[in-house]
């Protein structure tokens, strides 16, 4: 009972070693790259990583933006065992590319920048593709782009929506062509899953660039974008270098692309399910039945079109 009413701290440390000193771990507390103010960790997550003070979007990772966007339990995942060849060999002064994918792997806990499957959402289904920006800075590969397709094509098929989740550095430029074709390969995808009456919603999150901004991610009916995000082809100082002229201020933000027309909503994070909702539920509605063309089997790098 005496414990009862003595004052106790959220975390007690726990000793190094036998010299006495504390061990606090380094995750306790997350400093906000805008305001810096100083987060506890726990009540960074329970706001979905959103700072309280200045409501700044930290990043997301794949299976949290999952869990935000579907129905607890809901999420069947699609082709996780796809894994990704190295068809150039490549090498450059990190080492082989077969090697930054292991470490990545481990260290991303993901097979790829991508994670595909179904959901529903408050009941609704959906198709759900999000990137991993902890893998390789999200970028786009020939499994990443393979992956997206036969997400497409799944929800041409079964006219459900599509809701991608982008945040990558650009194509991946150590499979060079490979990752390049995926541009085309995954617009083309899209423009089938448009004539098969299933809408394309698309969000951007930061950062969004290169080939991604270019192809897919900006290829949708809906374009939505979380606040602060940075979305565009090339990064500012690039430009300002090769133009030789000053950028306007909050350049290639949700805010200035969305005053310029480039997208249509800025939606905060603990919006989005509600505004979804509410999108889905306006195409169910409008969305008259199509005939839906047949599918190809899909076949990936690395696996054989005889199985």
């Amino acid at each position: 009972m005496r414990e009862f009413f003595q004052r106790r701290g959220k975390f007690r440390p726990q000793p190094l070693d036998e010299s006495g000193e504390l061990q606090i771990p380094e995750d306790l507390w997350v400093k906000c790259p805008k305001c810096d103010e100083v987060i506890y960790s726990r009540e960074l997550e329970r706001n979905n990583r959103v700072c309280p003070k200045c409501s700044h979007h930290l990043r997301l990772r794949a299976r949290a933006r999952i869990a935000l966007l579907s129905d607890p339990d809901s999420f069947t995942e699609w082709d996780r065992g796809i894994a990704t060849e190295d068809p150039l060999e490549f090498v450059d002064g990190g080492g082989p590319y077969t090697d930054k994918l292991a470490r990545t792997r481990a260290k991303s806990g993901e097979g790829e920048a991508l994670v595909i499957g179904e959901a529903m959402l408050e009941g609704r289904p959906l198709v759900l593709a999000v990137s991993e920006f902890e893998f390789l800075g999200a970028s786009m590969g020939s499994v990443f782009g393979e992956k997206l397709v036969r997400a497409i094509e799944r929800a041409a098929e079964r006219r459900l929506p599509l809701v991608t989740v982008s945040a990558s550095g650009g194509a991946r430029m150590h499979e060079g062509i490979f990752s390049l074709m995926q541009m085309a390969k995954t617009v083309a995808a899209l423009a089938r899953l448009g004539r098969a009456g299933a809408p394309h919603i698309a969000l951007l999150t930061d950062p969004c660039y290169g080939g991604v901004s270019a192809s897919y991610a900006t290829v949708a009916d809906i374009i939505m974008a979380e606040p602060g995000a940075i979305v565009g082809f090339a990064g500012p100082r690039v430009i300002e270098q090769v133009t030789r002229q000053k950028l306007p201020e909050g350049f290639q933000t949700a805010e200035f692309l969305l005053e310029h027309g480039a997208i249509d909503l800025v939606v905060r994070r603990d919006d989005l399910r509600a505004t979804l909702t509410t999108l889905l539920d306006h195409y169910q509605r409008n969305a008259p039945p199509r005939p839906v063309e047949p599918l190809a089997a899909p076949v990936a790098v690395g696996e054989r079109a005889d199985g």
